[in-house]
């Protein structure tokens, strides 16, 4: 009898500055070093906008306003979860600055050099659909 995969609820920040959207790669855990958008996971009861502010807060020291969903993921590619990523376009409150306290780099990424980094799986169809929109 196989044992029930873990499933995992997250939220990301598409986070867009003038044309550009911000990609931070991971500095701990199995997926480290892979480049994703940043965020992390829905506590119980915790609405979407409340967690993703919270979780930006916490990695990047920023305060965003979320402006609009953009695509929830399903993906189950990964070794030992499932996830459902609910990503949403953001902006930076008062073009604040970011502190990175969870990644070991970031960078912002126009619609030209959008695919130049190694996306994580799960973030590579928030990246075909923002892409659209830059």
């Amino acid at each position: 009898m196989s044992e029930e995969r873990k499933h995992i609820e997250v939220v990301a920040a598409i986070i867009k500055k003038d044309n550009t959207i911000l990609a931070t790669q991971r500095g701990y855990g199995d997926l480290k070093d892979g480049w994703e958008f940043p965020g992390g996971k829905v506590e119980p009861g915790e609405a979407h906008e409340v967690a993703l502010k919270r979780e930006i807060h916490e990695e990047l020291e920023a305060e965003i306003t979320v402006l609009e969903h953009i695509i929830t993921i399903e993906y189950t590619g990964y070794e030992k979860f499932d996830l459902t990523m609910h990503c949403y376009l953001c902006s930076l409150v008062n073009d604040s600055d970011i502190t990175l306290l969870e990644h070991e780099a970031a960078k912002w990424l126009s619609k030209e050099n959008l695919y130049s980094v190694d996306w994580l799986p799960a973030d590579i169809d928030a990246v075909d659909a923002i892409s659209k929109r830059l």
